[in-house]
């Protein structure tokens, strides 16, 4: 069983990460950039030449890998699965360099012994200037690890969600359809997951699904991706946040149709549909926009 004090005060330490052009195009690569044939925008994150960084790239660098796995966590790991994610974007990732990442639990919350755990972290990326490049917070739930706190009382409160969105799907600002890339599962893993539920097909029985899953951080990135090439002309500069619920898995080759809506003037719903499974993946989305 897990102890809390164990999984709040977890010494992640400083993680240093360097990278260069492969590493920011690899990582574009996973996610799905590049489908589009001759596409501009796709040119800028896969080319040298003009080479931007995707800004989600700061959702998975400086991460302490699938720390899960670690025995004295104590943790189920097979059946630990991402719930949100939530980045705030301050500076844009130069194509080159070294940064550094501090990790922490910010929360530890007991759903009981039936419903599991939820686990919340925080990453604070800094340059090496000790200047702040962007906030990353993610949502874990530990679907076996409920209960702990029956011993002693001890969990944190649920940690802060995402509002959800009941928008009229008829009325939606813009829509449009996408692919995840069959093979990206396979590519995405060599930017910092190496999560063999997302490569192993026993590995993904035991957690109980069909076949290996596309990563969550993947499924972000792509969204990142077409959210900026679609709303903003690709500008990565006027990315400010981006955040989304993961109601369900998906799986390399999926087809999706994501669903925006205009709430104000740089801030905008969505969602995103399965078109092969009839279900929503990503609910409760949020995109926001700097001011011009």
């Amino acid at each position: 069983m897990i102890d809390y004090l164990t999984l709040k005060n977890w010494p992640f330490g400083v993680i240093d990460f360097s990278y260069d052009v492969k590493e920011v195009i690899l990582y574009a690569l996973g996610c799905g950039v590049g489908t589009r044939s001759l596409n501009s925008i796709d040119l800028d994150f896969l080319y040298e030449k003009n080479l931007k960084v995707l800004p989600s790239m700061a959702a998975t660098i400086c991460t302490p890998g699938f720390w899960w796995r670690n025995a004295e966590t104590k943790v189920h790991w097979p059946s630990v699965l991402h719930a949100e994610q939530d980045v705030e974007f301050i500076k844009e990732l130069p194509r080159s360099g070294r940064v550094k990442g501090y990790n922490r639990v910010t929360h530890v919350h007991d759903r009981g012994q039936s419903k599991g755990a939820v686990v919340a972290l925080e990453r604070k990326i800094v340059d090496d200037l000790g200047e702040t490049i962007a906030i990353a917070k993610r949502i874990e739930i530990l679907r076996s690890d409920g209960g702990f706190s029956q011993k002693d009382g001890r969990h944190d409160p649920l940690p802060p969600r995402l509002d959800r969105h009941d928008m009229d799907k008829g009325q939606s600002y813009c829509s449009w359809n996408a692919q995840i890339d069959p093979r990206a599962h396979y590519i995405f893993r060599l930017s910092g997951d190496p999560n063999p539920l997302h490569i192993d097909p026993e590995a993904a029985k035991t957690a109980g699904f069909e076949k290996p899953i596309f990563h969550g951080l993947g499924l972000f990135g792509l969204t990142t991706y077409l959210m900026l090439s679609n709303l903003v002309d690709g500008e990565v500069g006027k990315l400010k946040r981006l955040a989304t619920k993961f109601s369900a898995p998906t799986y390399p080759g999926e087809h999706l149709t994501y669903r925006v809506w205009k709430i104000k003037e740089g801030f905008f719903h969505f969602n995103v549909e399965s078109v092969d499974r009839k279900i929503t993946v990503l609910e409760n989305g949020l995109v926001e926009f700097k001011a011009d």
